[in-house]
Protein backbone atom coordinates (compact mmCIF):
# COMPACT_ATOMS: atom_id res chain seq x y z
CA UNK A 1 0.00 0.00 0.00
CA UNK A 2 1.52 3.18 -0.91
CA UNK A 3 1.33 5.95 2.00
CA UNK A 4 1.83 10.00 1.23
CA UNK A 5 2.86 12.38 3.64
CA UNK A 6 4.79 15.68 3.69
CA UNK A 7 7.59 16.14 2.86
CA UNK A 8 6.84 13.37 0.17
CA UNK A 9 9.48 10.68 -1.50
CA UNK A 10 12.66 12.30 -2.70
CA UNK A 11 13.74 11.57 -6.02
CA UNK A 12 17.30 12.22 -7.32
CA UNK A 13 17.98 13.18 -10.92
CA UNK A 14 21.20 13.20 -12.28
CA UNK A 15 20.90 16.17 -14.58
CA UNK A 16 18.77 18.97 -14.47
CA UNK A 17 18.01 20.26 -18.30
CA UNK A 18 14.34 20.60 -19.35
CA UNK A 19 14.23 17.03 -18.71
CA UNK A 20 14.68 17.52 -15.30
CA UNK A 21 12.50 20.68 -14.94
CA UNK A 22 9.64 18.69 -16.28
CA UNK A 23 10.26 15.81 -13.88
CA UNK A 24 9.83 18.77 -11.50
CA UNK A 25 6.62 20.10 -12.91
CA UNK A 26 5.00 16.62 -12.60
CA UNK A 27 6.47 16.12 -9.14
CA UNK A 28 4.56 19.08 -7.42
CA UNK A 29 0.74 17.74 -7.35
CA UNK A 30 2.16 14.29 -6.06
CA UNK A 31 4.12 15.45 -3.12
CA UNK A 32 7.29 14.38 -4.68
CA UNK A 33 10.39 16.08 -3.94
CA UNK A 34 13.12 16.61 -6.73
CA UNK A 35 16.92 17.22 -6.10
CA UNK A 36 18.63 17.71 -9.45
CA UNK A 37 22.44 17.52 -9.87
CA UNK A 38 24.06 19.20 -12.67
CA UNK A 39 27.20 21.61 -13.42
CA UNK A 40 25.26 24.26 -14.93
CA UNK A 41 24.64 26.92 -11.84
CA UNK A 42 21.08 27.43 -11.36
CA UNK A 43 20.01 24.90 -14.56
CA UNK A 44 16.96 25.16 -16.39
CA UNK A 45 15.44 22.25 -13.68
CA UNK A 46 16.52 24.71 -10.53
CA UNK A 47 13.35 27.34 -10.55
CA UNK A 48 11.19 23.85 -9.99
CA UNK A 49 13.00 22.07 -8.31
CA UNK A 50 13.70 21.47 -4.22
CA UNK A 51 17.20 21.98 -4.62
CA UNK A 52 20.00 21.32 -6.93
CA UNK A 53 23.73 20.28 -6.62
CA UNK A 54 26.23 22.14 -8.56
CA UNK A 55 28.39 18.96 -9.51
CA UNK A 56 29.83 17.17 -12.82
CA UNK A 57 27.55 13.94 -13.73
CA UNK A 58 30.82 11.84 -12.81
CA UNK A 59 31.42 13.43 -9.31
CA UNK A 60 31.30 10.25 -7.24
CA UNK A 61 31.27 12.36 -4.27
CA UNK A 62 29.00 14.42 -5.27
CA UNK A 63 26.06 11.73 -6.86
CA UNK A 64 26.65 9.94 -3.04
CA UNK A 65 25.52 13.37 -1.23
CA UNK A 66 22.51 13.23 -3.74
CA UNK A 67 21.82 9.42 -3.16
CA UNK A 68 22.03 10.17 0.66
CA UNK A 69 19.13 12.76 0.81
CA UNK A 70 16.96 10.39 -1.71
CA UNK A 71 15.25 7.80 -1.45
CA UNK A 72 15.65 6.69 -5.22
CA UNK A 73 18.07 7.90 -8.06
CA UNK A 74 17.28 8.68 -11.70
CA UNK A 75 19.08 10.16 -14.67
CA UNK A 76 17.83 12.66 -17.22
CA UNK A 77 20.81 12.24 -19.27
CA UNK A 78 23.02 9.65 -20.81
CA UNK A 79 26.05 11.30 -19.35
CA UNK A 80 25.62 10.01 -16.09
CA UNK A 81 28.52 7.81 -15.36
CA UNK A 82 27.32 4.49 -14.92
CA UNK A 83 30.41 3.04 -13.16
CA UNK A 84 30.01 5.88 -10.49
CA UNK A 85 25.92 4.88 -9.94
CA UNK A 86 26.56 1.47 -9.91
CA UNK A 87 29.12 1.72 -6.76
CA UNK A 88 26.81 4.51 -4.97
CA UNK A 89 23.92 2.13 -5.44
CA UNK A 90 25.77 -0.58 -3.94
CA UNK A 91 28.00 1.51 -0.89
CA UNK A 92 24.06 3.72 0.26
CA UNK A 93 21.52 1.31 -0.70
CA UNK A 94 19.87 3.62 -2.75
CA UNK A 95 18.37 2.35 -6.10
CA UNK A 96 18.93 3.41 -9.61
CA UNK A 97 16.06 3.18 -11.91
CA UNK A 98 16.86 2.53 -14.82
CA UNK A 99 19.41 0.20 -13.57
CA UNK A 100 23.31 1.32 -14.46
CA UNK A 101 23.74 -1.77 -15.97
CA UNK A 102 20.95 -0.34 -18.49
CA UNK A 103 22.95 3.16 -19.16
CA UNK A 104 26.47 0.90 -19.73
CA UNK A 105 24.64 -0.85 -22.75
CA UNK A 106 22.50 2.33 -24.00
CA UNK A 107 25.58 4.73 -23.38
CA UNK A 108 27.42 2.52 -26.36
CA UNK A 109 25.56 2.56 -29.51
CA UNK A 110 27.60 -0.28 -30.66
CA UNK A 111 27.25 -2.41 -27.51
CA UNK A 112 23.66 -1.55 -27.50
CA UNK A 113 22.98 -2.57 -31.01
CA UNK A 114 24.92 -5.91 -30.26
CA UNK A 115 22.75 -6.78 -27.43
CA UNK A 116 19.36 -5.91 -29.20
CA UNK A 117 20.15 -8.08 -32.33
CA UNK A 118 21.33 -11.42 -29.70
CA UNK A 119 18.10 -10.56 -28.43
CA UNK A 120 16.05 -10.76 -31.40
CA UNK A 121 15.21 -7.22 -32.16
CA UNK A 122 15.35 -6.29 -35.53
CA UNK A 123 18.13 -3.81 -36.27
CA UNK A 124 19.33 -2.25 -39.50
CA UNK A 125 22.56 -3.87 -40.68
CA UNK A 126 25.54 -2.54 -38.56
CA UNK A 127 29.30 -3.05 -38.20
CA UNK A 128 32.30 -1.39 -35.77
CA UNK A 129 33.93 0.84 -38.11
CA UNK A 130 37.93 1.57 -37.17
CA UNK A 131 39.28 3.83 -39.78
CA UNK A 132 38.45 5.12 -43.79
CA UNK A 133 38.95 1.94 -45.01
CA UNK A 134 36.43 0.40 -42.83
CA UNK A 135 33.54 3.22 -43.82
CA UNK A 136 34.36 2.32 -47.55
CA UNK A 137 34.01 -1.50 -46.99
CA UNK A 138 30.75 -0.81 -45.34
CA UNK A 139 29.63 1.33 -48.79
CA UNK A 140 30.76 -1.78 -51.09
CA UNK A 141 28.25 -4.35 -48.77
CA UNK A 142 25.18 -1.98 -47.87
CA UNK A 143 25.32 0.56 -50.66
CA UNK A 144 25.69 4.33 -50.53
CA UNK A 145 24.56 6.07 -48.30
CA UNK A 146 25.47 4.99 -45.21
CA UNK A 147 24.94 6.22 -41.34
CA UNK A 148 28.14 7.16 -39.24
CA UNK A 149 27.58 7.06 -35.84
CA UNK A 150 29.91 7.91 -32.49
CA UNK A 151 29.32 5.11 -30.67
CA UNK A 152 29.27 7.53 -27.05
CA UNK A 153 28.06 10.88 -26.77
CA UNK A 154 25.87 11.75 -29.54
CA UNK A 155 22.32 13.03 -28.82
CA UNK A 156 20.04 15.42 -30.45
CA UNK A 157 21.55 14.18 -34.13
CA UNK A 158 25.01 15.11 -32.76
CA UNK A 159 27.24 12.32 -33.94
CA UNK A 160 25.68 11.20 -36.19
CA UNK A 161 26.71 11.85 -40.23
CA UNK A 162 25.48 10.65 -43.33
CA UNK A 163 28.34 9.48 -45.87
CA UNK A 164 26.75 9.74 -49.44
CA UNK A 165 30.76 8.44 -51.13
CA UNK A 166 33.69 6.60 -50.35
CA UNK A 167 35.66 9.97 -50.83
CA UNK A 168 33.67 11.07 -47.90
CA UNK A 169 34.75 8.24 -45.70
CA UNK A 170 37.69 10.23 -44.10
CA UNK A 171 36.25 13.42 -43.54
CA UNK A 172 32.99 11.84 -42.12
CA UNK A 173 35.14 9.96 -39.41
CA UNK A 174 37.20 12.80 -38.48
CA UNK A 175 34.09 14.59 -37.74
CA UNK A 176 33.03 12.25 -35.35
CA UNK A 177 36.12 12.45 -33.39
CA UNK A 178 36.32 9.17 -31.51
CA UNK A 179 34.96 5.20 -31.74
CA UNK A 180 32.40 4.93 -34.13
CA UNK A 181 30.35 2.32 -36.20
CA UNK A 182 28.28 2.23 -39.19
CA UNK A 183 24.54 1.58 -40.48
CA UNK A 184 22.77 0.69 -43.62
CA UNK A 185 20.80 3.71 -45.03
CA UNK A 186 16.93 2.61 -43.85
CA UNK A 187 14.67 3.84 -46.64
CA UNK A 188 11.86 4.50 -44.46
CA UNK A 189 7.72 5.45 -44.65
CA UNK A 190 8.61 7.16 -41.12
CA UNK A 191 10.09 7.65 -38.09
CA UNK A 192 8.04 6.23 -35.31
CA UNK A 193 9.06 6.13 -32.01
CA UNK A 194 7.10 4.36 -28.61
CA UNK A 195 7.59 5.90 -24.81
CA UNK A 196 7.26 2.67 -22.70
CA UNK A 197 6.91 2.33 -19.21
CA UNK A 198 8.58 -0.17 -17.19
CA UNK A 199 7.04 -0.27 -13.66
CA UNK A 200 7.03 -2.66 -10.22
CA UNK A 201 5.16 -5.54 -12.03
CA UNK A 202 4.00 -4.08 -14.86
CA UNK A 203 4.62 -2.48 -18.32
CA UNK A 204 2.28 0.55 -20.26
CA UNK A 205 3.06 2.01 -23.95
CA UNK A 206 2.16 5.37 -24.88
CA UNK A 207 0.25 5.85 -28.22
CA UNK A 208 2.70 5.46 -31.33
CA UNK A 209 4.34 8.59 -32.04
CA UNK A 210 5.07 9.64 -35.89
CA UNK A 211 8.35 12.10 -35.69
CA UNK A 212 9.89 14.52 -38.42
CA UNK A 213 13.31 15.16 -38.12
CA UNK A 214 15.43 17.67 -40.10
CA UNK A 215 19.43 17.06 -40.50
CA UNK A 216 19.07 14.42 -37.84
CA UNK A 217 17.06 16.80 -34.99
CA UNK A 218 14.10 16.10 -34.10
CA UNK A 219 11.31 19.16 -35.19
CA UNK A 220 7.90 17.59 -34.92
CA UNK A 221 5.83 14.32 -33.41
CA UNK A 222 2.09 13.52 -34.59
CA UNK A 223 0.13 11.33 -32.41
CA UNK A 224 -1.22 9.16 -33.08
CA UNK A 225 1.28 8.13 -36.13
CA UNK A 226 0.25 7.88 -39.80
CA UNK A 227 0.35 4.30 -39.21
CA UNK A 228 -1.35 1.07 -40.29
CA UNK A 229 -3.16 -0.89 -37.22
CA UNK A 230 -0.57 -3.36 -38.35
CA UNK A 231 2.61 -1.31 -38.23
CA UNK A 232 1.94 0.15 -34.75
CA UNK A 233 0.90 -3.24 -33.40
CA UNK A 234 4.33 -4.16 -34.62
CA UNK A 235 5.91 -1.24 -33.20
CA UNK A 236 4.02 -2.39 -29.68
CA UNK A 237 5.50 -5.81 -30.30
CA UNK A 238 9.23 -4.55 -30.88
CA UNK A 239 8.81 -2.07 -27.67
CA UNK A 240 7.74 -4.64 -25.81
CA UNK A 241 10.76 -7.06 -26.40
CA UNK A 242 13.03 -4.08 -25.67
CA UNK A 243 11.43 -3.62 -22.57
CA UNK A 244 12.77 -7.28 -22.10
CA UNK A 245 15.75 -6.37 -22.14
CA UNK A 246 16.20 -3.28 -19.99
CA UNK A 247 16.98 -3.49 -16.62
CA UNK A 248 15.21 -1.97 -14.33
CA UNK A 249 12.07 1.02 -13.57
CA UNK A 250 10.97 3.75 -16.06
CA UNK A 251 10.09 5.46 -19.00
CA UNK A 252 12.25 4.51 -22.33
CA UNK A 253 12.08 6.49 -25.50
CA UNK A 254 12.57 3.68 -27.85
CA UNK A 255 12.86 5.40 -31.74
CA UNK A 256 11.80 2.77 -34.96
CA UNK A 257 11.99 2.71 -38.50
CA UNK A 258 8.83 2.20 -40.19
CA UNK A 259 10.24 0.98 -43.31
CA UNK A 260 8.93 1.57 -47.14
CA UNK A 261 7.46 -1.37 -49.15
CA UNK A 262 9.44 -0.78 -51.81
CA UNK A 263 12.95 -0.39 -49.74
CA UNK A 264 13.80 -4.24 -50.27
CA UNK A 265 17.06 -6.03 -51.27
CA UNK A 266 17.33 -5.66 -55.01
CA UNK A 267 20.73 -7.56 -55.30
CA UNK A 268 24.48 -6.18 -55.12
CA UNK A 269 25.88 -3.83 -53.58
CA UNK A 270 23.32 -3.27 -51.60
CA UNK A 271 21.96 -6.66 -50.94
CA UNK A 272 22.09 -6.34 -46.94
CA UNK A 273 20.36 -2.99 -46.98
CA UNK A 274 17.22 -3.01 -45.02
CA UNK A 275 14.22 -4.48 -46.05
CA UNK A 276 11.01 -3.03 -46.58
CA UNK A 277 7.75 -2.95 -45.24
CA UNK A 278 8.75 -3.97 -41.49
CA UNK A 279 9.66 -1.98 -37.79
CA UNK A 280 13.55 -1.87 -37.01
CA UNK A 281 14.79 -0.25 -34.09
CA UNK A 282 16.56 2.77 -34.56
CA UNK A 283 18.14 4.23 -31.12
CA UNK A 284 16.79 3.58 -27.13
CA UNK A 285 17.16 6.62 -24.74
CA UNK A 286 16.69 4.92 -20.83
CA UNK A 287 14.75 7.98 -19.76
CA UNK A 288 11.62 10.63 -20.46
CA UNK A 289 12.49 11.40 -24.17
CA UNK A 290 11.66 14.66 -25.84
CA UNK A 291 9.00 12.31 -28.96
CA UNK A 292 7.19 11.83 -25.58
CA UNK A 293 6.75 15.76 -24.63
CA UNK A 294 3.16 15.52 -26.39
CA UNK A 295 2.07 13.69 -23.38
CA UNK A 296 1.59 16.48 -20.77
CA UNK A 297 -1.30 17.67 -22.82
CA UNK A 298 -2.42 14.52 -24.81
CA UNK A 299 -3.13 11.97 -22.20
CA UNK A 300 -3.90 11.97 -18.28
CA UNK A 301 -0.11 10.76 -16.84
CA UNK A 302 2.04 12.40 -19.02
CA UNK A 303 5.74 10.52 -19.39
CA UNK A 304 7.15 12.67 -16.56
CA UNK A 305 4.69 11.64 -14.34
CA UNK A 306 4.91 8.39 -15.05
CA UNK A 307 8.82 8.35 -14.94
CA UNK A 308 8.67 8.89 -11.57
CA UNK A 309 5.54 6.20 -10.37
CA UNK A 310 7.80 3.76 -12.10
CA UNK A 311 11.37 4.56 -10.53
CA UNK A 312 9.06 4.71 -6.53
CA UNK A 313 7.68 1.24 -7.80
CA UNK A 314 4.17 3.02 -7.06
CA UNK A 315 1.47 1.93 -9.50
CA UNK A 316 1.67 3.46 -13.36
CA UNK A 317 -1.44 6.21 -14.65
CA UNK A 318 -2.90 5.83 -17.64
CA UNK A 319 -1.09 6.07 -21.26
CA UNK A 320 -4.54 6.03 -23.51
CA UNK A 321 -4.67 9.52 -25.78
CA UNK A 322 -6.39 11.65 -24.84
CA UNK A 323 -6.87 13.56 -27.92
CA UNK A 324 -4.67 13.85 -31.72
CA UNK A 325 -1.36 16.05 -30.67
CA UNK A 326 0.96 17.45 -32.72
CA UNK A 327 4.06 19.06 -30.93
CA UNK A 328 6.69 20.95 -32.48
CA UNK A 329 10.18 21.60 -31.17
CA UNK A 330 11.58 25.46 -30.61
CA UNK A 331 14.52 25.68 -32.20
CA UNK A 332 16.88 28.59 -31.85
CA UNK A 333 17.24 30.32 -35.20
CA UNK A 334 20.22 32.33 -34.50
CA UNK A 335 23.64 32.06 -35.91
CA UNK A 336 25.76 32.69 -33.12
CA UNK A 337 25.38 32.25 -29.15
CA UNK A 338 23.18 35.75 -27.65
CA UNK A 339 20.28 35.65 -25.03
CA UNK A 340 17.74 33.83 -24.97
CA UNK A 341 14.80 35.92 -26.05
CA UNK A 342 11.42 34.07 -28.00
CA UNK A 343 9.51 36.77 -29.40
CA UNK A 344 6.14 37.55 -30.43
CA UNK A 345 4.35 34.46 -28.20
CA UNK A 346 1.13 36.33 -28.33
CA UNK A 347 -0.03 34.28 -31.31
CA UNK A 348 0.63 30.87 -29.61
CA UNK A 349 -1.23 32.33 -25.95
CA UNK A 350 -3.87 33.51 -28.10
CA UNK A 351 -4.40 30.07 -30.14
CA UNK A 352 -7.32 27.58 -28.31
CA UNK A 353 -5.44 24.46 -27.47
CA UNK A 354 -1.90 25.49 -27.84
CA UNK A 355 0.68 24.86 -24.97
CA UNK A 356 3.77 27.12 -24.96
CA UNK A 357 6.48 25.39 -23.05
CA UNK A 358 9.79 27.20 -22.02
CA UNK A 359 13.03 25.41 -20.70
CA UNK A 360 14.50 28.39 -18.83
CA UNK A 361 17.86 27.85 -20.75
CA UNK A 362 19.53 31.54 -20.64
CA UNK A 363 21.70 31.08 -23.71
CA UNK A 364 20.33 30.45 -27.37
CA UNK A 365 22.86 28.79 -29.81
CA UNK A 366 22.28 27.37 -33.13
CA UNK A 367 19.57 24.59 -32.88
CA UNK A 368 19.27 24.48 -29.57
CA UNK A 369 16.09 23.23 -28.19
CA UNK A 370 15.05 26.31 -26.01
CA UNK A 371 10.82 24.92 -25.42
CA UNK A 372 8.29 23.35 -27.71
CA UNK A 373 4.81 24.18 -28.40
CA UNK A 374 1.59 21.64 -28.65
CA UNK A 375 -1.43 21.79 -30.10
CA UNK A 376 -4.51 19.05 -28.95
CA UNK A 377 -7.55 18.47 -30.40
CA UNK A 378 -11.23 18.52 -28.95
CA UNK A 379 -12.22 15.31 -30.05
CA UNK A 380 -10.93 11.52 -30.45
CA UNK A 381 -10.92 11.86 -33.68
CA UNK A 382 -9.88 15.55 -34.55
CA UNK A 383 -7.95 16.09 -37.41
CA UNK A 384 -4.24 15.37 -37.51
CA UNK A 385 -3.65 16.97 -40.34
CA UNK A 386 -4.92 20.38 -39.18
CA UNK A 387 -3.25 20.39 -35.97
CA UNK A 388 -0.08 20.13 -37.71
CA UNK A 389 -0.70 23.14 -39.93
CA UNK A 390 -1.55 25.13 -36.66
CA UNK A 391 1.72 24.07 -35.21
CA UNK A 392 3.79 25.17 -37.97
CA UNK A 393 2.33 28.00 -38.55
CA UNK A 394 2.78 28.67 -34.85
CA UNK A 395 6.37 27.80 -34.89
CA UNK A 396 6.67 29.60 -38.43
CA UNK A 397 5.21 32.55 -36.38
CA UNK A 398 8.21 32.58 -33.60
CA UNK A 399 11.86 34.11 -33.48
CA UNK A 400 14.94 34.02 -31.16
CA UNK A 401 16.46 36.35 -33.61
CA UNK A 402 16.88 39.92 -33.07
CA UNK A 403 14.36 42.50 -34.78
Amino acid sequence: MTTLETPGPTVGVVGGGQLGRMLGEAAAPLGIEVIVLDPTPECPAAPVVSDQLVAGFDDEEAIRDLASCADVLTFEIELADQDVLERVEAETGTPVHPKPATLRTIHDKLVQKRELEDAGIPVPPFREVEDADDVREAIDDYGAPVMLKARTGGYDGRGNVPVESKDEAADALESVAGPAMVEAFVEFEREVSVIAVKGEDDVATFPLGENVHVEEVLRETIVPARSSADVTERAYEVARDVLEVMDGRGVYGIELFETSESARADGDPGENRAGGGEILLNEIAPRPHNSGHWTIEGTHHSQFEQHLRAVLGWPLGETQLRSPTVLTNLLADVEDERTAQLRDIDSVLETPDAHLHWYGKEQARPLRKMGHVTVSGHEEDADVEALLETARDLEDGLTFRPE
